[in-house]
């Protein structure tokens, strides 16, 4: 899709700043009117409230007038692949609108390739990238990681690795999807080959996993400290950027973590243990760690950067956030880091800005959102729009 027929006719002194109402829309959009562009939220019926009455933009006069709010304009749809509607993508450009994505385009959205074709809109980033967060696609997170020489668990099925004998000699996790809602996984973890078949089965016959769960991701589980490293590459700078660090928050893992050993067997008896990601915690890392990281990082913008036309038909590469999820472990003394999980848009924590290592660079700490209301900004002024929207 060529990016200057996407920009043709756009005010680029009228720029509105576009998310999906859900993820990392708030961080987005606030983000956005830091830099004085106007936003847009494309909210689902039934979860609009947030976006059109208690952050809405407007007048707060009770204690003095002043401007409160992030969000400009609400398009309430249906459903959120209701953006693809010809109407919606009219009313997004008369608003000179760029677009921010997240993974609700992979998740609410039955065919991905919509996005990469029929948006005409142009979004922030890679518009083709995303889809290698998943692990079905025959190049995926998984093949990126390794040939950018990344250190990840050892696989034990998938990405052609296993058969009937998976010759588990460690504990692993199995990356089931759940039964319910098949874009969530269920993990559960395992030691050898038989309890892999056993609680396979199991959990199957209770409706905690989707059928296909043999057909899942196994691999290593890593006992370590979970650290997600959130970074942002500038085109416009050349440069990578440690944005801030966070760990995950999940449901009811987190609530099994909180009792002692006894209450935990217990409780276990009536309820499955479960890990549903539900939010994130802002965390710091000792500096010792940075400048691994910093490596990490730059290896995987490397392998982007350098990925054939029909991964990366643009040839652009990586453009503004991303995140390499992973732990830090402890082997001989030494410490490293493990990536097991990688987003290849904004993440959604913006509570990142609360650790320091943003503002190590920029003289004070900035959220996800500012930092792409700060590239837009640049992009304008640069008259390098271009180099940013795919």
């Amino acid at each position: 899709m060529n990016t200057s027929d996407l920009l043709k006719g756009y005010d680029l002194s009228k720029l509105t700043v576009g998310v999906l109402g859900g993820h990392s829309a708030l961080d987005v959009c606030h983000g956005a009117k830091q830099f004085g562009f106007n936003t847009v939220c494309v909210a689902r019926k039934g979860r609009e409230k947030t976006f059109e009455k208690y952050y809405k933009s407007r007048e707060l006069g009770n204690l003095g007038t002043r401007e409160v709010g992030c969000i400009d304009e609400v398009i309430v749809c249906d459903n959120f692949e209701n953006v693809l509607d010809e109407s919606v993508q009219q009313k997004l450009k008369e608003m000179n609108t760029i677009f921010v994505h997240n993974r609700y385009f992979w998740v609410y959205f039955d065919d991905f390739s919509r996005v990469e074709n029929d948006f005409h809109v142009p979004i922030f980033g890679s518009r083709t990238l995303l889809k290698i967060e998943e692990r079905d696609q025959l190049y995926n997170q998984y093949h990126l990681l390794q040939d950018a020489g990344i250190r990840t668990p050892k696989i034990y099925k998938g990405l052609g690795a296993g058969s009937k004998g998976l010759g588990i000699d460690r504990p692993v996790i199995v990356k089931a999807a759940e039964a319910k809602r098949g874009f969530e996984r269920a993990f559960f973890i395992v030691s050898s080959d038989e309890e892999y078949e056993s609680v396979g089965m199991r959990m199957e016959a209770e409706g905690k996993i989707a059928s296909n769960w043999r057909e899942a991701i196994v691999e290593e589980f890593i006992v370590g400290a979970p650290v997600n490293f959130n970074f942002f590459y500038s085109p416009l700078t050349g440069e990578l950027e440690l944005m801030g660090t966070d760990t995950r928050r999940q449901t009811n893992l987190d609530g099994f973590l909180r009792m002692t050993a006894d209450q935990q067997a217990q409780a276990q008896k009536e309820v499955p243990l479960k890990m549903i990601e539900t939010g994130h915690i802002a965390c710091t890392v000792k500096e010792s760690i940075l400048e691994k990281a910093f490596d990490l990082g730059e290896k995987f913008v490397t392998q982007c950067n350098t990925l054939p036309k029909d991964l990366d038909p643009s040839g652009k590469g990586m453009i503004g956030p991303f995140a390499l999820q992973g732990a830090v472990v402890a082997e001989d003394g030494k410490e490293d880091i493990v990536i097991f999980d990688v987003s290849f848009r904004i993440p959604g924590s913006p509570g990142v800005r609360s650790t320091p290592y943003s503002g190590y660079l920029h003289g004070e700490s900035m959220s996800a959102g500012e930092r792409i209301g700060l590239e837009i900004k640049n992009a304008v002024e640069q008259g390098a729009l271009e180099k940013i929207v795919t």
